[in-house]
């Protein structure tokens, strides 16, 4: 059986991509903070689909407790297939904020540190054994202009071109996957209001995730499932960066 491991795996879409490679008959090694819900994670997916589950947990904001995950993704015993870096959450302060550094640098350990860290880990041991894959979960901000959370996810993009250039022909696949608009409990955990993002915007979780490993099964280096957020990644690629600066500033303000 292959073996996936994912982090931030027991809420949102970590806990879908849990759901669903665990349908399709993978073992996991499932990754978050809370150890209770960790374990009733587990439980629930062995009972559901059979599989095994492994529990890791770790706060990927502590570097002992990420170097765990990487040795636990570099094991020649028993390896990892897949790596899905899940963990991340919103964000709140402003890039002028007096006060911005600690909500940042907690934001860099845990979406940009550790997915450096981990992606590394795997994808060594995914080279020297000719196959693997790993997804690092990106944005749509990428895309604007969102103060930090926006930089951040531009970063984790730029990284996963960079490492899937530096796996090139070996058999390891890198994809960037790119949410839109996602119904999860993360916005609501980050205090983040969506009142004003229309109905139309958003998708949900399994169609993101379908498409996501859909897009990941054939090597696709950026993912951007469903049709609608397609199309409107295809206009803000080409779109003057005035015009994104400009939408920026409304989804910002909130009209």
């Amino acid at each position: 059986m292959p073996t996936a491991l994912i982090t931030g795996a027991t809420s949102g879409i970590g806990a879908e991509f849990a759901t669903q490679l665990a349908a399709r008959g993978d073992d996991l090694v499932i990754v978050a903070r809370d150890e209770a819900r960790l374990s009733e994670t587990a439980e629930r997916l062995r009972a559901t689909y059979g599989v095994d589950v492994e529990v890791l947990p770790a706060d990927l904001a502590d570097r002992d407790r990420t170097t765990l995950v990487a040795e636990r993704l570099a094991s020649v015993d028993r390896p990892i297939d897949l790596l899905v870096n899940n963990a991340g959450f919103g964000m709140h302060k402003r890039l002028l904020d007096p006060d911005v550094l600690p909500e940042l640098d907690h934001a860099l350990e845990v979406m940009l540190r550790a997915v450096f860290q981990l992606g590394g880990a795997a994808g060594r041991a995914m080279r020297l054994r000719g196959s693997g894959a790993i997804v690092n979960v990106s944005s749509t901000a990428m895309f604007v202009s969102l103060g930090s959370y926006s930089a951040i996810k531009s970063a984790v993009t730029a990284y996963s071109e960079s490492l899937a250039v530096e796996l090139a022909g070996s058999g390891v696949t890198v994809t960037a996957l790119c949410p839109g608009w996602v119904r999860t409990e993360f916005h609501e955990r980050a205090g983040i209001g969506t009142s004003k993002i229309p109905g139309a915007a958003w998708i949900d979780a399994p169609d993101l995730v379908r498409g996501a490993i859909r897009d990941t099964d054939r090597g696709k280096l950026v993912s951007v499932p469903t049709a609608k957020w397609k199309v409107a990644i295809a206009v803000a690629r080409v779109a003057p960066r005035s015009m994104i600066k400009f939408v920026s500033s409304k989804i910002k303000s909130g009209r």
